[in-house]
């Protein structure tokens, strides 16, 4: 997801870092090693966590967020550690491991591309992630699996299976994904693009059976394929890969725990061996949740963006047993508070010089990507879901009624036609926070690199339906829409679902779950309430501020009456959707998606910066 800086300093005024700070120093730095000031204190974690047998550190849905999130307002100081913490972390729990005599697993399950500037932002000739997954390699990962967000676009993919996963010499795994690409020799290779399974021992002895399988997923490019999980459970390699009964079955993937096919692979695993510990850590709709599909079994789910980690542990009994296993799960914020609670560290010894190289390594990066480049100051926060849509701190609001409106019609011979302008909200992936906005913080709002289309022609009267025939479509229709965009990878429907459910949850609720903290007192932050036992929340909160807006997003109509003829602009990525509703909505014209031309060059992922180049200094 290049950010076309050609076309859109072109399009944009000329850059003045003067104007554009507030302060009005000419040098006013905005770099990312100054890290924003918590406005309250950060709370401690509640209790020390329960180590077992086998303990797992579990990762998931990344998205380059390996700065941490630095912003000053609620809930973001949270989550303020970045991946050099994280390093540190990892080192001392591993210590801890070993001092307790067991073991301890690093586990990722997928999505290291697309999110923020360290992945999105690379010069011309880059490849998304290419430079932020160096620091990846750099931690002990016991296994990792494939995301889908390393399969939309062809090169990234490649570069995964040439020059990421050699590094972690087959515990890289994509049990059901493959690429075709051409050798040194000339001949078609058509491969997994890590491992398909590994096997291996842990430091304690343990054997270990693990499989990385991908959702069904139907949004990957070309030249790379997604095998259904129905169809790889049947396959003669995956039934020769659990036939020898392993001390338990590690079943990493980029597959949600709840509500999608995990159970598909674990009666698989079940039919050939009903007692083995299963332990699962799951991905993709970026929310936390545990599962137990038996009693010998957990399934995890550690949200997303680095603003959660996700802890498992097991204490193992002899082989065969039928009992119950007693584990434990918990979900961790990632800042320094939590990391120095847990390792018993001081601030001064928490750092470790590996800890350090990569927090410095992830600060020269963002200098060589210029992610601190500033295209003006934010008047305030807009925030997705915390601010009622449509109004004046929605992010939703501001994307489409005042920043499209902007961005696309600069320079354009197109906009002295009137016309009607619609996205999916899930376009819009994370809040702006009042103070500068950058080209970090561009690509973190709205990472997505959508063309915007048009049909011409189209009267207004016809055109003003589509909004809201979007939105209004039929429970079958509408099933049919999320199903389809749930496949090509969007999981802001899922993700938001679950935000409306932990607002609607009371502060009686949370008493009633036996916490002793006053909930006035708590900071606002995830309240998760999952399906295993106990609370599994690491620092308690209270919810954020949770307000619904519909699925699709529009501009302000155009004063003209409905016989005028308008351009019906869009993302491409709702094409599909939205070009069948309107040979719906009018019977004149059958339009097919060769009628949608590019209205545009500007993508959706540099909307913002020029909007904030034009409007915020």
């Amino acid at each position: 997801m290049l950010l076309k800086f050609s076309v859109l300093l072109g399009l944009a005024i000329s850059y003045n870092p003067a104007s554009a700070c507030p302060d009005g120093d000419p040098g006013h730095s905005h770099a990312h090693s100054k890290r924003a000031t918590p406005s309250v204190p950060l709370p401690p974690p509640s209790r020390p966590l329960t180590w077992g047998d086998v303990n797992i550190i579990h990762t998931t849905d990344s998205h380059g967020w390996l700065l941490g999130h630095q912003k000053k307002s609620s809930p973001e100081p949270n989550y303020s550690g970045d991946f050099g913490d994280f390093s540190s972390f990892v080192s001392h729990m591993k210590q801890t491991a070993a001092e307790k005599d067991v073991d301890l697993l690093l586990v990722d399950s997928g999505d290291l591309h697309d999110g923020t500037g360290l992945v999105d932002g690379y010069p011309a000739g880059g490849v998304d992630a290419h430079d932020a997954n160096e620091f990846f390699k750099q931690l002990p990962y016991d296994l990792l699996a494939i995301g889908n967000h390393e399969l939309y676009i062809y090169n990234n993919t490649l570069d995964m299976h040439k020059n990421f996963a050699p590094q972690f010499k087959g515990r890289y795994l994509s049990s059901n994904v493959n690429l075709t690409y051409v050798d040194q020799n000339g001949e078609v290779v058509n491969t997994p693009v890590g491992d398909r399974f590994a096997k291996f021992k842990t430091r304690k002895g343990r054997k270990v059976t693990a499989l990385g399988v991908l959702f069904d997923f139907t949004g990957n490019d070309k030249n790379t394929t997604v095998q259904k999980v129905e169809d790889m459970v049947n396959e003669r390699w995956f039934k020769d890969a659990i036939k020898e009964e392993p001390d338990f079955f590690l079943l990493a993937g980029h597959m949600p725990v709840a509500k999608d096919k995990w159970p598909l692979v674990f009666n698989a695993v079940r039919a050939l061996h009903p007692t083995t510990p299963i332990l699962i850590l799951g991905g993709h709709t970026h929310v936390r949740d545990c599962i137990q599909l038996d009693g010998r079994s957990m399934s995890l789910e550690s949200g997303r963006y680095m603003e959660t980690l996700g802890w498992m542990s097991v204490n193992l009994d002899r082989q065969g047993s039928k009992k119950n296993l007693t584990f434990s799960r918990r979900y961790l914020d990632p800042n320094r508070v939590t990391y120095e609670y847990h390792t018993k560290q001081s601030d001064k010894s928490f750092d470790t010089n590996q800890g350090q190289s990569i927090k410095k390594g992830l600060q020269n990066l963002a200098k060589k990507f210029n992610l601190d480049f500033l295209f003006g100051t934010a008047p305030h926060d807009y925030t997705i879901s915390q601010s009622p849509y449509p109004g004046n701190a929605s992010l939703l609001s501001l994307f489409i009624e005042q920043a499209a409106p902007v961005a696309l019609t600069l320079n354009n011979s197109l906009a002295t036609k009137p016309y009607v302008m619609i996205t999916n909200s899930g376009s819009q992936r994370f809040d702006i926070y009042a103070g500068p906005f950058t080209k970090n913080d561009q690509l973190t709002a709205s990472p997505f690199a959508d063309k915007f289309l048009y049909i011409s022609n189209v009267t207004y009267g016809v055109a003003k339906q589509v909004l809201p025939s979007l939105n209004n479509a039929g429970a079958n229709q509408r099933r049919a829409f999320d199903e389809e965009l749930y496949a090509r990878g969007e999981v802001e429907t899922v993700y938001r679902r679950w935000l409306e459910d932990m607002d609607r949850r009371s502060v009686e609720e949370i008493k009633r779950r036996g916490l002793d903290a006053d909930a006035k007192n708590l900071t606002l932050g995830y309240v998760t309430q999952d399906s295993c036992p106990g609370i599994g929340d690491d620092t308690l909160h209270t919810p954020l501020p949770y307000f619904s807006s519909p699925p699709f997003v529009g501009s302000n109509p155009p004063s003209v009456t409905d016989d005028t003829p308008i351009d019906l602009v869009f993302v491409d990525f709702i094409a599909t959707q939205l070009v069948p509703l309107l040979n719906k909505l009018q019977n004149t014209t059958t339009y097919t998606a060769d009628d949608a031309k590019l209205y545009s060059p500007v993508l959706s992922s540099e909307v913002l910066g020029i909007f904030a180049q034009q409007k915020w200094n």
